[in-house]
């Protein structure tokens, strides 16, 4: 008797216990609808935008794909590939000194030197906008303190131009690169490294057969995401440059403006979608890389 109703008193507790787990996916359900909310009444109200033509002579609205034809055309089109070419310019170069530099970090004996690289990096990839225009402006513009010392003016140097603004992304792109790939240079074993001593093989070789096609998931992906910010700057290319450099973020900003023909209001929207589009398929080249470089680091 009494077993039975242990048995019973216990079939009674199980089911109690799976109904007091159920709801624990709850837990997520505030962090959904912030997001919700936040990205996703924001990607409705520009897909709507995007595709919405008002009629210069009725005034009615209706659907149309003319506002994102016309982002890809003329002025617009120029001012995509403007920034596609920065982009992978700037994260181009970034990437390589990045892994340099991460890689002379990682090898030095000086964990303090180690930190206080991480940490500069840490505060220098966040330092963009307007405060690094003038930084840069003040240091290497026209009337900057370097070139007046060093007479770059000679040389034909100018700030204002896509190989200056260049140049001001690999402040910020190149400390963003550091911390991206370090992790995955203290991840490689030494003991691939012995093994590839052990058995002849030169510096150059162990980087060329080994180091680098185990780092490549993760220099790649360091890549996509330079790439990514570099894409997604404005304010210190606004602030700098101005419309002197044909870029897709300084033409949304003048179509929300209003500097835009009647009946392209709305191109604005259509750029700003052509931006999504272009960052996802950024990302998913990226999180394949990711995952796989996790995967061989592991």
């Amino acid at each position: 008797m009494t077993d039975a109703l242990t048995r019973a008193g216990t079939a009674t507790a199980a089911p109690s216990k799976r109904r007091r787990r159920a709801p624990g996916w709850l837990a997520v359900a505030p962090l959904l609808v912030v997001t919700a909310i936040a990205f996703g009444i924001p990607a409705l109200a520009m897909l709507n935008g995007a595709f919405t033509v008002k009629g210069q002579a009725t005034g009615a609205t209706s659907y149309s794909i003319s506002n994102l034809t016309g982002s890809l055309q003329g002025a617009y089109l120029t001012a995509l590939l403007g920034s596609v070419k920065l982009s992978a310019l700037s994260a181009a170069i970034s990437a390589v000194l990045g892994l340099f530099l991460a890689q002379a970090v990682v090898t030095s004996r000086s964990r303090a030197l180690r930190e206080a690289v991480l940490t500069a990096s840490g505060v220098l990839a966040n330092f963009g906008g307007v405060p690094l225009a003038f930084a840069f402006v003040a240091t290497l513009g026209n009337s900057g303190v370097l070139t007046q010392r060093l007479a770059l003016k000679d040389t034909g140097w100018n700030l204002y131009s896509f190989s200056g603004l260049t140049l001001v992304y690999l402040y910020f792109l190149i400390p963003l690169m550091v911390l991206t790939i370090t992790p995955a240079l203290e991840g490689l074993r030494t003991q691939w490294r012995e093994a590839a001593q052990n058995n002849g093989a030169t510096h150059a070789q162990y980087w060329r057969h080994v180091a680098l096609p185990v780092l490549g998931p993760s220099l790649l992906g360091g890549f996509v995401l330079l790439f990514g910010s570099a894409f997604a700057a404005y304010a210190t290319a606004a602030a700098m440059v101005g419309s002197s450099v044909p870029l897709v973020t300084l033409q949304i900003a003048d179509a929300l403006s209003g500097n835009v023909l009647v009946g392209q209001e709305n191109v604005a929207l259509a750029l700003s979608l052509d931006m999504v589009l272009v960052a996802g398929l950024v990302m998913a080249v990226y999180l394949p890389l990711q995952r796989r470089s996790v995967r061989w680091l592991a």
